[in-house]
């Protein structure tokens, strides 16, 4: 699972894999936690509420680039939340 940004200990990863499930979502793992949130809303869609609200703000500024990245399968490196 490919790392797209790094901030505040958190890690972005998106799975790449043709058995990926919809609907589009990225992972973030934060220490021992990993949570899934979907890109379109930003919402939590699984995992604890850690980190929640810089995972959701940097969802939607990135979106677009996203869910270029879930269509496309062509990975790239994001700005991490400043």
């Amino acid at each position: 699972m490919p790392v797209i940004a790094r901030f505040y200990g958190i890690v972005i990863r998106m799975y790449f894999l043709q058995s990926e499930h919809n609907p589009p979502h990225i992972h973030a793992i934060y220490g021992d936690d990993t949570a899934a949130f979907e890109i379109d809303t930003g919402e939590l869609l699984d995992g604890p509420k850690r980190a929640k609200t810089m995972v959701e703000e940097w969802v939607e500024l990135n979106k677009g680039e996203l869910l270029t990245m879930w269509e496309t399968q062509v990975f790239k490196k994001l700005s991490p939340l400043e």
